[in-house]
């Protein structure tokens, strides 16, 4: 995955300094990329990001994440969902730790918010 060297045109995307790309999906016309053992430059403790990319574009247009907690509740992950007009923290839980259960989430989200409800999701990688 690229390094992210700017912000200035997608506020809120992920400061990702080293990812390892995890698994790939195709849905409908977009890839899904999953990214675990993140290094951020951002402050943020990722688990996972997702990154939405449509057709031969080469910058994603979506991602969603599974973000580290402060702790309170052990093992606990918020998930935010980011486009180009903003983010929002759209729910947490501790599934999250585990990569299917992300995946399937934010699979689930990216389906509903895209409109591809007839596609279904193939893994690639």
């Amino acid at each position: 995955m690229a390094e992210n060297n700017s912000t200035v045109d997608f506020p809120g995307k992920p400061g990702i300094a080293t990812a390892i790309p995890k698994r790939r999906y195709r849905l409908g016309e977009f890839t899904l990329v999953v990214l675990g053992d993140i290094e951020s430059r951002d402050g943020v403790d990722y688990q996972y990001i997702m990154a939405v990319i449509r057709g031969q574009d080469p910058e994603p247009g979506i991602y969603i994440t599974a973000e580290r907690g402060d702790g309170a509740v052990p093992r606990e992950f918020s998930m935010r969902f980011i486009m180009h007009d903003g983010s929002e923290v759209i729910g947490s839980s501790t599934l999250w730790y585990d990569l299917d259960a992300f995946v399937d989430e934010a699979t689930g989200i990216v389906s509903r918010v895209l409109n591809l409800a007839d596609e279904t999701s193939y893994r690639l990688l």
